[in-house]
C-alpha cells in the first residue's frame, strides 16, 4: 500500500478545508494537494490509497476535478493505466472558477436587481422610496462587483485606494473611463489648437512674401 508523507496529509487536509468552505468538496482539495505535491503522475489506484477512499469515490472525484481542469489525464510510457497529474497554475485554477462561477452568480444577481428597481419607479411614498433606494444600491453594488471581477480577471489595475461605501467604489471603478474620456478630449483640443497655429503661421508667410505689388514696383521705380 502506497504511504503518504504527514507533512503533505496535512497540506491536503488544509487545501481540502478551504476548498469546501470555497463551496466544493472537501476531498477534490485533497487529491488536488497530493497531485499537486508530488513529482509524477499517479494512477487512481494510487489516489484512493493515499487518501483511503474507494474506487468509486476516487471516480467520482477525478471526474469532477477534470470538468474543472484543475487535474488532467496523462500517459505514462510502458503503462497501460491512466496517470493523473495536477494543474500547477494556482491562478489559472482560481480565475476558471471565478469566470464560471462568482462572475456568472453576480451578472445574475445584477438583473435581478435592476428589474425589481423598474417596478420601484412609479412609486412616492416614504417606504416606496426608501425600498427603491436601497434596492438602487444593491444594483450599483452588483454592478461594481462585476466590473472588478471582470477588471481582475482580465489582469487590468484597480485603483487600490481606500473605499468605505459602495459610492466610492463606483466612482473608482469608473475613474478609467472618466480618464480616458479627458484624454480623447484634450487630444482632439490639442489638435485643433495645432492647426489654428499652423493656419496663423501660413497666413503670416503669406504676408510677408505677398504684399502690394504696386508698392514694390513702385520702390524699384524710384532713383
Amino acid at each position: 500500500m502506497a504511504t503518504i508523507d504527514p507533512a503533505v496529509l496535512r497540506v491536503a487536509d488544509a487545501v481540502g478545508a478551504l476548498i469546501e468552505s470555497w463551496g466544493f468538496k472537501r476531498n477534490m482539495g485533497r487529491m488536488w494537494a497530493v497531485l499537486y505535491l508530488e513529482d509524477h503522475a499517479l494512477t487512481a489506484a494510487d489516489l484512493g490509497e493515499r487518501l483511503g477512499l474507494s474506487t468509486g469515490a476516487v471516480s467520482m472525484l477525478l471526474n469532477e476535478l477534470m470538468q474543472w481542469e484543475i487535474i488532467k489525464k496523462t500517459w505514462v510510457v510502458g503503462e497501460r493505466r491512466e496517470h493523473f497529474e495536477a494543474e500547477t497554475s494556482i491562478w489559472k485554477m482560481v480565475s476558471r472558477v471565478f469566470r464560471e462561477r462568482e462572475l456568472r452568480w453576480v451578472r445574475t444577481a445584477h438583473e435581478a436587481f435592476a428589474e425589481a428597481g423598474k417596478g420601484l419607479e412609479a412609486g412616492d411614498d416614504e417606504r416606496h422610496r426608501l425600498i427603491a433606494g436601497r434596492v438602487a444600491g444593491l444594483t450599483q453594488l452588483a454592478e461594481v462587483g462585476a466590473h472588478l471581477l471582470e477588471t481582475m480577471l482580465e489582469g487590468e489595475a484597480i485603483d487600490s485606494l481606500p473605499i468605505k461605501t459602495v459610492g466610492e467604489l463606483a466612482r473608482a471603478v469608473a475613474r478609467p473611463a472618466q480618464a480616458g474620456a479627458r484624454d480623447a478630449e484634450h487630444g482632439e483640443g490639442r489638435d485643433e489648437r495645432d492647426r489654428d497655429r499652423d493656419g496663423r503661421a501660413h497666413d503670416g508667410e503669406h504676408d510677408d512674401r505677398g504684399g502690394d505689388p504696386g508698392d514694390r514696383g513702385g520702390e524699384r521705380g524710384k532713383p
